[in-house]
């Protein structure tokens, strides 16, 4: 199957931000909305984009003016005509999204792929009622599509070995990185970023350390660029809170998952973050977080001679964040949610991480994880409990 025509529904940020990056991969392209005014906005806010990617060296003014001349817009969904493709990036509501494609494929017949960017819905549900259910795939790009080179490319129960083919053919084209994921909760980056979160949260609450240290032990040892409460600072925590629910309730109810009475009890003080001036951190005139110190700590590490010279909760925090990540990934390789190599890819390029799962995983060794999770399971309870195979699954992947 091969795609010359991409089609994009929705002419809103991440809809523009696909047909972008398609057009600059070669492909014509057709932004539909709702109304010609709707797409016609979105088509103006895509060629802005694509001047001032130009400008600051990301592309070459004549691969912009391309790009620009291979876009159109359509009001009706017999403008798609032609697509091999066509993404739906509507609003995350499982009805809308069926609607969609079901009258996309009452206008189109049955030729085209249809991909969904869902974050959060099973891409099998969406596809249920579709004619021709097994040419209905996931590809779920990264805000923004632009820089955010990841696309996870989703198999739903039906989805022929075709559409995911012309799914991931066209997400290189268009110069991203695709990985294969399962209908899953979360498919896999947004799953696997779950312990960094979560877990951060329950050390929080151990008393082990406050927010900002944590914050600066998972920088400066960790090698994050961001630490887990200014992440959460920044997505909102009140976002944030949501996605853990409908986490928990997807994956049904596991303790790993539980959301956080901290980030509940903040949420209800109206304490969300950056955009409410307070949240794990404090915002505002004359609030800004002080530099890291110039340490000899090669991150990400576990060495204890080089974590006690960023604070003595170092070794602590990271054990217990580095072995819960690898917890969770020794889950989805059970499950079988994407190769090991794939989950690696997914977290660097989806989260900036400096070690996908699987390098976190070699860094502090299965067994370690293992025996500090049962200690803590004993401790603390289910929130802990090690995967079955997580120290036969991590051992064998890495």
């Amino acid at each position: 199957m091969s795609v010359s025509r991409v089609g994009v529904v929705g002419a809103g940020t991440m809809g523009r931000g696909i047909a972008q990056v398609a057009a600059l991969g070669g492909y014509e392209t057709v932004l539909y909305d709702v109304s010609v005014e709707l797409a016609e906005a979105g088509a103006a806010g895509l060629r802005e984009a694509l001047d001032k990617g130009a400008e600051r060296g990301r592309w070459s003014v004549d691969q912009a003016a391309a790009a620009a001349g291979r876009v159109e817009t359509a009001a009706e969904p017999e403008g798609l005509a032609g697509c091999g493709l066509v993404v739906e990036a509507a609003p995350e509501k499982l009805e809308l999204k069926r609607r969609i494609f079901t009258g996309l494929a009452e206008a189109l017949g049955p030729e085209p792929v249809f991909a969904s960017n869902t974050s959060s819905l099973r891409v099998s549900e969406i596809a249920e009622g579709v004619p021709q259910p097994e040419r209905v795939v996931g590809m779920h790009f990264f805000n923004p599509p632009a820089l955010m080179k990841l696309v996870e490319v989703v198999a739903a129960e039906r989805s022929s070995e075709a559409a995911l083919a012309a799914a991931t053919e066209v997400a290189e084209r268009m110069g991203r990185t695709p990985i294969r994921a399962k209908d899953s909760p979360g498919f896999v980056a947004n799953r696997l970023a779950r312990p960094f979160t979560l877990e951060s949260l329950r050390i929080l609450g151990d008393g082990v350390a406050d927010a900002p240290t944590i914050d600066r032990i998972v920088r400066l040892g960790g090698g994050f660029r961001m630490g887990p409460f200014e992440l959460l600072d920044l997505i909102g925590l009140d976002v944030n809170l949501e996605i853990a629910h409908s986490f928990f309730a997807q994956g049904g109810e596991p303790e790993r998952w539980r959301p956080s009475p901290i980030q509940e009890r903040l949420v209800a003080e109206g304490r969300l973050g950056r955009k409410s001036g307070r949240g794990y951190h404090e915002y505002g005139e004359g609030a800004a977080r002080e530099p890291d110190p110039e340490l000899n700590v090669q991150a990400p590490t576990l060495d204890p001679a080089q974590l006690t010279q960023i604070d003595p909760a170092a070794e602590e925090v990271l054990t217990r964040l580095f072995a819960q990540i690898a917890n969770e990934a020794a889950f989805a390789l059970e499950e079988e949610v994407a190769s090991p190599a794939d989950m690696d890819t997914a977290m660097k390029l989806g989260f900036n991480w400096p070690l996908g799962p699987i390098g976190i995983a070699k860094l502090i060794g299965p067994d370690r994880a293992a025996d500090l999770l049962e200690q803590l399971q004993a401790e603390k309870g289910a929130a802990y409990e090690p995967a079955p195979g997580l120290r036969r699954i991590i051992s064998s992947s890495t």
